[in-house]
């Protein structure tokens, strides 16, 4: 009888912490950048903490690595936020730890700034200078709200038939999300309607 070249799971070495991570994540349906993401920071908790398992670390270790993000890492509130997801799937999703309330950790502060908003006339200025497929990415940014990975991410399912009027430019492709249509006729002109 033949044997088998695949170890069993038995037989094997057990696995490592991040691919135990990457597994859970990857029965969830995760994305891949979500996995990226807190595989990365999983492995920074580690090494700052002088490569210690996380099993042998509790909620004081999370609070120091935390607070060192907001005083020398000088991160944004929305990165200390990622770390601490990361961290609290780790504990509660593979490890099947609580770690407690974390109340004792240093918020990163919130910019005070406003955001920078353009005039139409430097949206236009703007649209002036891109041509082709990043000209229609960034209609389709600017007029539907899409995140930019939802828009490289987007393929054009099914092309719809309009009925051509004489003396307009024919329809090549129409691009649909919730909240607009993004049409790009054969003079090159892009036409975005509001759904």
């Amino acid at each position: 009888m033949p044997q088998s070249l695949t170890p069993s799971p038995t037989q094997g070495k057990p696995k490592k912490l991040l691919e135990e991570v990457r597994d859970l994540i990857r029965l969830r349906h995760y994305s891949i950048r979500t996995e990226r993401c807190h595989c990365d920071w999983i492995t920074r908790f580690i090494r700052y903490h002088g490569k210690r398992h996380p099993r042998e670390m509790a909620e004081a270790e999370v609070i120091a690595f935390l607070t060192h993000l907001a005083h020398e890492g000088n991160v944004a509130a929305s990165t200390q936020n990622q770390a601490l997801s990361a961290l609290l799937f780790l504990y509660k999703e593979v490890l099947k730890e609580e770690i407690g309330w974390l109340e004792g950790v240093e918020r990163a502060t919130k910019p005070k700034g406003l955001p920078v908003v353009l005039t139409r006339d430097e949206v236009h200025k703007i649209f002036a200078h891109l041509h082709g497929t990043p000209r229609l990415m960034a209609g389709l940014l600017y007029g539907s709200g899409l995140r930019l990975m939802e828009c490289v991410r987007l393929r054009v399912k099914a092309r719809r038939s309009f009925a051509h009027v004489p003396g307009t430019p024919k329809v090549e492709r129409c691009i649909t999300s919730m909240s607009c249509i993004l049409i790009k006729t054969s003079d090159s002109t892009l036409v975005i309607l509001q759904i």
